[in-house]
């Protein structure tokens, strides 16, 4: 009986659509973060860095050919472990993130 982790991090991608739309997230926030820290010389924020890496490495694991499940999960777990350490540093040192 396979496991609901099984079926949801190592399932087929589910296609381009979807992909592009993560890719295309995590470039904006990335354009966001770079414009407010090069033009208007602000402190980088990098909560916003976590999020756009995370949400590029799905886009990247969501646009992989459908054959290559196995290494959409990993890039899915990579993806999760990314935002789960943003989550960890938050709690454990915020002052990593906002200063």
């Amino acid at each position: 009986m396979p496991s609901i982790i099984d079926q949801t991090l190592f399932s087929e991608p589910s296609g381009r659509p979807l992909g592009l739309v993560f890719l295309c997230g995590a470039l904006l926030l990335a354009g966001q973060q770079g414009y407010y820290v090069i033009v208007e010389g602000a402190t980088p924020f990098y909560a916003t860095l976590f999020i756009s890496v995370g949400m590029a490495l799905s886009g990247i694991a969501e646009s992989l050919p459908k054959p290559r499940r196995r290494e959409a999960g990993v890039l899915r777990l990579t993806a999760l472990a990314v935002l789960v350490s943003l989550l960890v540093t938050i709690f454990l040192a915020p002052d990593l993130i906002t200063a």
